[in-house]
């Protein structure tokens, strides 16, 4: 089921996710919805947060971003990116390592927002999968800055957070518009409740 993407303005993306503790029904329901969801917004990374679920959950498809490519090691070793695609990540803890390097990104809660955020080159992942298997990785690229980008978002940081005051001020009249949309449906919720 395709879920509705929360936007800028909205409480919940400023939540932190709590822990997972199983891959209860529930858990597989929602990463389904979330694939689908992020599949149908033509994203490549979703955290709990952005469908109003405050649990510590992201998905993530780099498949077919040929422009900006990923590493991943396994185990030490250069491996496909490919072979751990979709990717699930419950409970993720991130250790960033490597140069600082600052590149575009957009977010589904910031329609047509983007901006260049500067993150680490390389993140190593430790996290449970979507049958709460234990997993570790370490991956560069493209995937580790959506790694990076939606781990911030389980815990209540968003993009805007990491960019920098020229960024920031370039875009600031797109990111106060899609909040005052949003503070204003979300008002008009209020009402009709």
């Amino acid at each position: 089921m395709i879920l509705p993407v929360v936007k800028y303005g909205h409480p919940v993306l400023r939540a932190k996710g709590a822990k997972i503790e199983s891959a209860s029904a529930d858990i597989t329901k929602l990463i389904a919805d979330m694939f689908e969801t992020m599949y149908a917004s033509k994203g490549i990374g979703l955290a709990a947060q952005q469908v109003g679920q405050v649990v510590q959950l992201a998905v993530i498809d780099v498949r077919g971003i040929e422009d900006r490519p990923s590493t991943l090691e396994l185990d030490g070793k250069p491996a496909d990116v490919e072979s751990i695609m979709p990717l699930v990540l419950i409970n993720p803890e991130l250790t960033p390592s490597g140069e600082s390097i600052t590149a575009p990104e957009g977010c589904l809660s910031f329609p047509e927002i983007y901006a260049d955020v500067t993150r680490q080159a390389f993140v190593t992942v430790k996290a449970l999968n979507a049958k709460g298997k234990p997993i570790s990785f370490k991956c560069g690229g493209l995937l580790a800055r959506a790694v990076q980008h939606e781990t911030d978002h389980l815990n209540g940081i968003l993009f805007i957070d990491r960019m920098s005051k020229k960024a920031k001020d370039e875009i600031r009249d797109e990111i106060e518009l899609v909040q005052a949309e949003t503070k204003a449906k979300l008002q008009k919720t209020t009402r009709t409740n």
